[in-house]
């Protein structure tokens, strides 16, 4: 696998289209962080890292609206891709549907949201979209 990030996303979208309210994914740095982002942001309701003796694995607890069952992911889409990386400065982060949705950045400080990229005026790699 080339595309671990991707893998991630591609799994998180299927487990949403499936209504699953838990998914398991292969843990890593990257996952992690993102997976926090995702938490703080209020897109998922929880996570935890179950080590193992190889990678561990990420098990997150997906959101729904209890009374519909609409999922709080409604799109999650990677932009930065080992073909071709996306790089953005400061001032040229993209707001996602109006300041809707988020954007997350892996910066030189960690990974973040558009939102805290901006106010900490640096920027990075656009990892993925989500609204």
């Amino acid at each position: 696998m080339t595309d671990s990030i991707a893998d991630y996303l591609t799994r998180l979208r299927n487990a949403v289209k499936a209504k699953h309210k838990l998914v398991e994914i292969p843990a890593s740095n990257i996952k992690k962080e993102v997976t926090k982002v995702l938490m703080d942001k209020g897109y998922i309701l929880n996570y935890k890292v179950e080590e193992n003796n190889l990678q561990g694995m990420l098990k997150i607890a997906l959101k729904y609206h209890p009374i519909n069952k609409i999922s709080a992911i409604k799109m999650i889409k990677r932009i930065s891709r080992p073909g071709l990386r996306k790089y953005v400065d400061s001032k040229n982060i993209p707001r996602v549907l109006n300041g809707l949705g988020i954007a997350i950045l892996s910066t030189s400080q960690g990974v973040m949201s558009d939102k805290e990229a901006r106010a900490k005026n640096i920027g990075g790699e656009i990892l993925c979209y989500v609204y």
